[in-house]
Order: structure tokens, then C-alpha cells, then sequence
């Protein structure tokens, strides 16, 4: 045992020392190639004093590296996060001309535009060296990391579990089924084909259907806590509080995750002893990093940005990030750019912040993302659910399956083959599954197609004023048509109707999912009622071309639904053999708009845009070309992807049906892995609680390739 022990400190210091060399070295060629860095006194030097000077100079830049960075980053958390990405290049350099001022003899300096260079440069050889060093020692490697992730468990639990395999649910947000295969099939993904087809071959690729409402606030909701009632749509209006409901803002995140756990009784699919990484909701994890619902609280363990800390703590992860983060900036410039040159259509504007988002959503959050979910694996984490967002983001403005899309999907398929890899080195065996919370349909927008938006569509219904622009176009000009005649006004006179005070409609828009709530009355309109305010409103709305369907009460038949011919059909009467409005939107649409009925905050008039089966296009109400939120299309039809030795979804090999059924499936591959090995014991104290800055390890090798 002793020998072992001094078999491991010899390694430790000859892994030091490789890296000081080389960084050394690095320092020397940098100060011969840029004039403006030197290592040498005004006299000159001998190259044996030049290169202890480099040596001075690698050591304390490397020790300031190790004990000032991660300070300097807990300080700043409460920066944003893209801000913080951009200042990594200044506190690095910073810390350089620091060292280079505590060299003996001042024989250091730089000014600091060098300064900036070198120390990016020093920061990602000395990663690189440490990484190679360590590769070749698999036990070294395994040990650094564990060490990392492990440093604070107590000690009674390391070991516990270690024959039950864990589960690693990734959600590839908005990833849709018919969409990786895709990818699969023509080798962008190419971990992903050789779990359908290569020598690890047996994973099961299952679709499954959303809820009406096809974005992530519902859908992650009911996979991780098990209930999405009463969500509506990404945004709605509740009558009842007055507030506005939006599933990405953290208040908002809270209150769901909050009604969710009071209606099941339960903490979440992740608790007791998971982890939850990137995600709106923490499902009742422990540990926490970069989850909404916990982002307006201040706690010491979950300040909205604690879960930077450990991957910005150290300064090679952080140049590494930086620099990904300003080529992302520079490849979505420019592939917007090439876009508008080539008069490229369906497209939407893509200038302002949004380079920025971008870069954030596929560069920032991924790497954080993952190494959090490498460092939950290395600690033995029972279960673990990670969102990456990026093709979500990027599919948004770009497309589904545009050339843009197709690049996350393949740099998304590396960070899942870096965990799959992690995990060997895992205390436990790891069952990692692939799922999206649902898919997007492309289509060009709404506006873009007809000259006004859903809101100025339905202002100019009502009879209240519009911008010009929407007042010229022809849909516009109908509308207002609609209204004299329905108001049995001449045609050449102008349309002026004084609406009652406070009656202005609130519009929403969820994707292709619009939302339309008259805020003076709390309770939920009825068709009769919102004729009479507004007598042309429901007809010009259901005869618009883009539009597909209207949902709303009836005081005489319930809730109808209105079809492209204004004609009413009871909603109760609706079946999946029925060729009424909601035929052409596949099997289950009916009952996934009776659910939707059914919630306490369902919008007065409920809109789905126009769906074409032969194309697979919508027209979102939002500023997307490729959106969910509604019903049509690929958005509806997300993926499982689970290994063999994890039961089949649905027993009789159909589909599991709505975000809850999927919830109960995940929870059941969570108790076949426990009854496989031994019980379960949680991997922290007891009672749980969120430690967002130590959930995940820093090691300098560990971040997926960010160049490619």
C-alpha cells in the first residue's frame, strides 16, 4: 500500500513538472515571436538566466492560475454570463502581468494586448499538456477526476450503489424524431448511428407524442415532476392574479415546479440523490446547476449563476469557452450574412443580441452542461436528466434541417460520446438515455407570410387601431371588411368602434399556439359573449388562411372547435376517425385539445395556425421558422433513445402518448436499474441539498472539442 501511495506522488510530480517544462517552453517561443514580450533585462540575458526567468515566469502564472482565478470568478457571478465569457481574456491577462511583476529582477513584460495573448495561449497548451499526461495513465485519470467531483462527499458514501447502475437522461431540446434519424442516417451523428446500427447496436429509437401544448415548459415539467396541468402554452394570461405566465423566467419556473409537486405529491423524478443540470425545473434533485426554477432564490448553494463557478474556476476551461464563444459569435454573423446575400427564404432577422444568445445557448451552456453531467457520472450520481438547448436555439432562426441546424447536431453528438466515454470510468455502470422534450415544424412566420401579426389580426377584428402597415395589407383590408359588415357599417366607411374601457384583448404567442384572453372579465368568455363585443372577431379569425383551427365555450354546446369554414363542431363529438378540423393534424388531436379545455387557465379563444401535411409547414405567430408550440407537424413527435437493457417503452411497441405517460416510463427504468443491483443509497447528506458550485469537475481535458 505504501509503495502504491508513493507509485502515485511520483506520478503526481512528474505530471507537474511535464506541465511547468512545457509551459516554460511555451513562454520562450512567445517571447521570441511577439516584440512586444520580453523575459529579458534591458542588457540582455544569458539563454540559461532567459529560461529560468520563463520557468519563474510559467510557475507563478500557473499557481496564480490555481489560487487566484477561482476567487476571481466566484466574484463574479452575479455578471452575466455572456459578459463574464468576454471578460475571461482581460482577468487572464491580468493575472500574466501579475507574474510576470513577481519575477526576480523585474525582467518580466508585456504590454497588455500581449499579455492577453499569452496567457490564452499558456492556459490551453498547459490544458492540453496535463490532458495527454494524464491519458496516459488510465488510473491517474480516473483518479484526478473522481477526485475532483468527489472532494466534498463525505466519506461513509463514496462506494454506495456502486453494483446498481445509474441512469443519464440527455434531452436534446428540440430535437425531433423524424430529425435524428435523419442526422443518424446520413452520418452526422455518427454515436447515435452506431447505437442503432454499428457494434453497439439495439438501442430502441421511439416516438412519442406531446401534449397541445409542444414546447419545453410543459413538456419538461411532466418529464421530471410529473404533471404539466394547467400549462396552457409557453405563455398565458391569468385571469385570476393578473399575471403573465412565461415558462423561461424563473418566478414563473418556481410557481409550475411548485403546483406541479402540490398536485403529485411528489419531489421529482430526480430526488432522492440525483442531479439536474441545465433545466427549467430541478425534478426534485440535490444537486443543482443552472436550473430556473431555483434562479430567483440567493442562497449561498444556488445563486442563478452559482453553476459557472466550477467550470469558470478554472482559467483553461474559461479561454477554451471564450474563444468558442466568439467564433460561435462570428459563425452565426456570418452564416446570416451568406443568408440575406443568397435572398435565402423562409428567414427572420437574426441581428441585435441574438449572435450573443447563440453563442451562449451552443457554446456557454453546453460546455457547463456537460461537464456537469461528466462530473455527476464520476461521482455516482443515481440518476441524472441534462437539457442541452442548442439546436433548439440555432433550428429557431436557422431551420430544422438547415445547414446551420445540421453543425449542433454534430457537435452535440461529440459531447454525448465524451460522456459515453466518462462513464466508463464511472464507480458505477451507467445506462445513458437520449430524449427531446419535443420537435419543431418549419414554415415561414406568420407576418412574413401575411403582412401583420396574430395580435394586429385580431386588433383590427376588434376594431381597434393597428400600425399602418397592418392596416394596408391585404388581410388587414378583409378584416376590416368583416368587421363593417358584421357591424352592418357601409363598405367606404371607416370602421371606428370605441371598445369598452379596459377591453383591449391580450394576444400571446406560443410558437404556432396563439392565445387571446379579454383581461376585464375573470371568468373564461363564451362564444355568444365575445360575439357580441366583437361581432366579426371569431369569423375573421377562422376564415384567415393561416389559421387552422379556434378553440372556444359555447353557452349551447360547450367548447367548440371552429374549423377554416367557420362551421362549429362540438368538441366532445371529435374522435381521431372524424374528418373535422382536426383531422389533418394526426391521431390524438382531439383528446390533446380536450386537455388542454380542461385547464383552469385556458385562454378565452385558443388559435392554432394552418398545418400542410405535404410539406410539414406552419406559420408561427413568433418570429421563427422553425417553431412549437402547437399542434402540426414533426413538433409534436419527440424521441426516446434507450439501450437494450431498459425495458420498451409501451409494452405492445406503440407510442407513449403526452409528456406524463413518458414521466412514467422514465420512472420505471429508474426502478429496473435499482432492483439490478443492490438498494440504492443516496450519495449525499441527507436531507438533500442544492450545491450548485461543487456538482461537477474543472479537469483541463475534459471540455468536448469546441473548434469543430
Amino acid at each position: 500500500m505504501a509503495e502504491r501511495r508513493w507509485r502515485r506522488a511520483g506520478g503526481a510530480g512528474v505530471r507537474v513538472v511535464t506541465v511547468w517544462a512545457v509551459s516554460s517552453l511555451t513562454m520562450l517561443a512567445l517571447a521570441a515571436l511577439l516584440p512586444d514580450f520580453r523575459l529579458q533585462s534591458d542588457d540582455g540575458d544569458t539563454i540559461t538566466r532567459t529560461a529560468v526567468t520563463a520557468a519563474w515566469g510559467a510557475g507563478v502564472f500557473g499557481l496564480l492560475s490555481a489560487l487566484v482565478w477561482p476567487l476571481v470568478v466566484r466574484a463574479l457571478l452575479l455578471v452575466p454570463a455572456f459578459v463574464l465569457g468576454l471578460l475571461v481574456f482581460f482577468l487572464n491577462g491580468s493575472l500574466l502581468l501579475l507574474a510576470l511583476r513577481l519575477i526576480p529582477d523585474g525582467r518580466g513584460e508585456a504590454d497588455p494586448e500581449n499579455a492577453v495573448v499569452v496567457a490564452a495561449v499558456m492556459s490551453a497548451v498547459a490544458s492540453a499538456t496535463s490532458t495527454a499526461v494524464a491519458v496516459r495513465d488510465d488510473d491517474a485519470y480516473r483518479r484526478r477526476l473522481y477526485r475532483l467531483t468527489d472532494r466534498r462527499r463525505p466519506r461513509s458514501a463514496r462506494g454506495a450503489g456502486a453494483s446498481t447502475p445509474g441512469v443519464v437522461f440527455l434531452q436534446l431540446d428540440g430535437v425531433g424524431h423524424d430529425v435524428l434519424l435523419r442526422a443518424a442516417e446520413d452520418g452526422l451523428m455518427p454515436t447515435v448511428t452506431s447505437w442503432l446500427h454499428g457494434p453497439g447496436a439495439g438501442h430502441r429509437l421511439t416516438p412519442w407524442r406531446t401534449d397541445w401544448s409542444s414546447q419545453t415548459g410543459s413538456s419538461q415539467l411532466a418529464l421530471l415532476h410529473g404533471s404539466n396541468h394547467d400549462v396552457p402554452a409557453f405563455r398565458w394570461y391569468e385571469k385570476d392574479t393578473g399575471q403573465l405566465m412565461v415558462s423561461n423566467r424563473p418566478a414563473s419556473a418556481a410557481e409550475l415546479q411548485r403546483r406541479a409537486v402540490a398536485r403529485t405529491g411528489d419531489p421529482g423524478l430526480l430526488a432522492p440523490g440525483g442531479a439536474s443540470r441545465g433545466n427549467l425545473f430541478s425534478g426534485g434533485a440535490g444537486q443543482l446547476a443552472l436550473v430556473l426554477s431555483v434562479a430567483a432564490r440567493r442562497g449561498r448553494g444556488n445563486r442563478s449563476r452559482a453553476g459557472y463557478f466550477a467550470y469558470f474556476s478554472d482559467p483553461a476551461n474559461a479561454v477554451r469557452t471564450a474563444l468558442s464563444f466568439v467564433a460561435e459569435v462570428a459563425r452565426e454573423i456570418g452564416q446570416s450574412t451568406r443568408a440575406r446575400i443568397r435572398r435565402e427564404t423562409p428567414r427572420v432577422r437574426r441581428g441585435g443580441l441574438y449572435p450573443f444568445i447563440r453563442a451562449f445557448a451552443t457554446v456557454v451552456e453546453r460546455d457547463v452542461v456537460v461537464a456537469a453531467v461528466m462530473g455527476d457520472v464520476l461521482a455516482g450520481r443515481p440518476a441524472v436528466y441534462a437539457d442541452l438547448v442548442a439546436y433548439d436555439e440555432v433550428a429557431h432562426h436557422s431551420g430544422p434541417y438547415s445547414r446551420d441546424a445540421a453543425k449542433v447536431l454534430q457537435r452535440l453528438d461529440r459531447a454525448i460520446a465524451l460522456i459515453a466515454e466518462v462513464a466508463q470510468h464511472a464507480p458505477r455502470p451507467y445506462r445513458i438515455v437520449l430524449l427531446s422534450d419535443h420537435g419543431q415544424s418549419p414554415g415561414e412566420t406568420f407576418r412574413s407570410r401575411y403582412g401583420l401579426t396574430l395580435k394586429d389580426l385580431v386588433r383590427v377584428a376588434c376594431g381597434l387601431p393597428v400600425p399602418r402597415r397592418a392596416r394596408r395589407t391585404q388581410t388587414g383590408a378583409e378584416a376590416r371588411g368583416a368587421l363593417r359588415s358584421a357591424l352592418h357599417r357601409p363598405v367606404e366607411e371607416p370602421a371606428e368602434v370605441r371598445p369598452q374601457r379596459g377591453s383591449d384583448p391580450v394576444v400571446l404567442a406560443s410558437g404556432n399556439l396563439g392565445l387571446i384572453s379579454f383581461p376585464d372579465r375573470p371568468y373564461r368568455l363564451s362564444r355568444e359573449e365575445i360575439d357580441r363585443r366583437h361581432p366579426a372577431l371569431l369569423q375573421t379569425l377562422a376564415r384567415h388562411p393561416g389559421i387552422g383551427f379556434l378553440l372556444v365555450r359555447s353557452e349551447e354546446h360547450g367548447s367548440v372547435v371552429i374549423g377554416p369554414d367557420g362551421e362549429e363542431t362540438p368538441l366532445d363529438d371529435l374522435t381521431d376517425d372524424d374528418a373535422g378540423p382536426l383531422a389533418v393534424f394526426g391521431p390524438g388531436a382531439a383528446d390533446a385539445v380536450r386537455r388542454t379545455d380542461s385547464f383552469p387557465h385556458v385562454a378565452d379563444i385558443m388559435v392554432n395556425s394552418m398545418y400542410e401535411p405535404s410539406t410539414g409547414e406552419v406559420h408561427a405567430f413568433e418570429e421563427q421558422i422553425g417553431s412549437h408550440g402547437g399542434l402540426g407537424g414533426e413538433q409534436s413527435r419527440p424521441f426516446l433513445l434507450s439501450p437494450p437493457t431498459l425495458s420498451t417503452p409501451v409494452e405492445d411497441g406503440g407510442e407513449p402518448v403526452g409528456a406524463e405517460q413518458v414521466h412514467h416510463v422514465l420512472r420505471r427504468w429508474l426502478r429496473e436499474c435499482q432492483r439490478f443491483g443492490e438498494t440504492v443509497r443516496v450519495v449525499q447528506e441527507s436531507p438533500p441539498r442544492p450545491q450548485a458550485e461543487e456538482a461537477f469537475p474543472v479537469s483541463e481535458g475534459l471540455a468536448p472539442d469546441k473548434n469543430g
